[in-house]
């Protein structure tokens, strides 16, 4: 495939979650002409990637009385939909995006090109989701409606299914996304949103029943009550039918005050879904704000114990390398330096991913301006004492010293713990350095303990528990009595990894 096929393919999005429109790569909305042009445009979405012949599309779009020159206004149509949507092709060239096929057209877009298609997936998929997340999935695909789905077209037949499976698609989203809310005890939140629902849709039992649990969680008993008479009210005057039994239980649960009934307490899970929906409203997706952020969030994610440590490190390397393509040194500095996880001799480690972040702090290190703050520049070097550990040469330890000198002139404890983890990493050069190492680890507690550096207060602790279980195996050794009798012995291991406070 060309390459100008291949781009013009993957970046030709399509709205129908309101009036039809199509973007290009810029974002920029692209000129489908006439109401006949999107008319054609549309009839092919709502065959999703599959043939309509040109007799099908004529008797769809003249409703069933195509004029005799009908073909030809066709092809006319679809010459120009394709200048419209591959602008750069080549004369001649054959259309890779709205494509001639046996007896018809089919418009081969993306799988996520479609604005619609990507709402029934996403629906789907918070189906699946933890409550937080899912919530925020249904957020931000409920606001890709723009208006009713293909709106200018609401009177044709051919496509009163497929807006009446989108509408009722996203009734479910809604009906959803207030679940969500009750699962995170965000019931207030999600009354007004359920009292519109049930105003416009007043025959979705769901509805009410989740209206009446929002109102009933929020403390309003009464009103939950009435909601559901009105309920069934509306059911058996319209309907003529009495509720079915979800809505007939929760008025007997709410009457006897039936215990599950009561909001789940997870007061923490709420903030977290409302402070990071808010963060993802608020923080564009490309801001650098956003990779600092990450960082953060990893180191919490590297001391939670678990796969916890795994999965922060390779997204460590991701943030690293993002940062580095948006080619600012200071960034950089910061997205690699703010990862002060404590770090001791374990059997956990990946050399190769050590060597990757070791290469981009120098890098970083290098291309720094001269006017950037000292701790920036100190935290990059503890970076490649921590991440050199257990390799030939001597830049690891220089690292170290310079790291430390400069958190000491600071005076500022966190990066002077973080300075100190470096040079107990660089600290296995040579023998007769035990002492020294007791010494970083005495340090470390002393310090950690004075300004609640929790994470670096448990490193000097096993620093120190380390250094004896090696002081272990030579009085092991030299038949000085069992390792067990040491104070704190335990069998030295090979590669250094992370600790927990865990």
């Amino acid at each position: 495939m060309s390459i100008w096929s291949a781009r013009y393919r993957r970046t030709v999005r399509f709205g129908v979650l309101g009036p039809v429109t199509a973007w290009d790569e810029a974002g920029g909305v692209v000129d489908l002409r006439g109401p006949r042009h999107r008319a054609v445009l549309a009839r092919l979405i709502v065959a999703r990637r599959r043939v309509v012949p040109v007799s099908r599309l004529a008797e769809d779009l003249w409703e069933g009385e195509p004029p005799p020159g009908a073909v030809g206004a066709l092809r006319t149509f679809v010459a120009a939909l394709r200048r419209a949507l591959e602008p750069q092709r080549p004369p001649r060239a054959p259309a890779r995006l709205l494509v001639t096929e046996g007896p018809g057209y089919a418009l081969r877009a993306a799988p996520d090109a479609v604005d619609a298609w990507r709402f029934e997936r996403a629906v789907a998929a918070a189906a699946e989701l933890p409550p937080g997340q899912a919530l925020e999935r249904l957020e931000e695909a409920l606001g890709w409606w723009r208006g009713p789905a293909y709106a200018e077209f609401a009177d044709q037949d051919w496509i009163r299914a497929e807006r009446s499976r989108l509408v009722e698609l996203r009734l479910h989203a809604i009906e959803q996304r207030a679940e969500a809310r009750l699962e995170l005890g965000l019931a207030g939140e999600a009354v007004p949103d359920l009292d519109a629902h049930v105003a416009e849709h007043p025959w979705r039992e769901d509805a009410w029943r989740l209206l009446a649990l929002a109102l009933y969680r929020t403390g309003r008993q009464g009103d939950a009550l009435g909601v559901l008479r009105r309920a069934r009210g509306l059911l058996a005057e319209h309907l003529g039918v009495d509720p079915g039994p979800r809505l007939r239980r929760l008025e007997s649960d709410i009457l006897r005050h039936d215990p599950h009934l009561d909001p789940v307490s997870d007061t923490a899970g709420s903030v977290w879904a409302q402070v990071a929906a808010a963060y993802d409203r608020s923080v564009p997706a490309g801001a650098r704000a956003r990779l600092e952020s990450t960082v953060g969030l990893l180191r919490d994610l590297a001391v939670t114990g678990g796969t916890g440590l795994e999965a922060a490190r390779r997204h460590r390397v991701a943030a690293i390398a993002a940062a580095e393509e948006l080619g600012e040194a200071e960034l950089t500095a910061r997205v690699i330096g703010s990862y002060d996880v404590p770090a001791i001799w374990t059997r956990s480690d990946d050399p190769g991913q050590a060597a990757q972040v070791v290469a981009a702090a120098e890098r970083a290190l290098a291309d720094l301006p001269p006017d950037v703050p000292d701790a920036v520049r100190a935290r990059l070097l503890a970076t490649i004492a921590l991440e050199s550990r257990g390799t030939p040469g001597a830049r690891g330890r220089g690292a170290a010293q310079e790291a430390e000198q400069i958190a000491r002139r600071l005076d500022e404890p966190a990066l002077l713990a973080f300075a100190l983890n470096g040079v107990f990493m660089q600290s296995f050069s040579r023998a007769g350095l035990a002492g020294r190492r007791d010494g970083v680890g005495a340090e470390l507690v002393a310090l950690s303990a004075r300004h609640g550096l929790v994470t670096f207060e448990v490193l000097g602790h096993l620093v120190r528990k380390q250094d004896l279980s090696w002081a272990g195996g030579n009085i092991r050794r030299r038949g000085w009595g069992a390792v067990g009798s040491v104070p704190g012995g335990c069998q030295p291991v090979e590669v250094s990894g992370r600790c927990s406070s865990s």
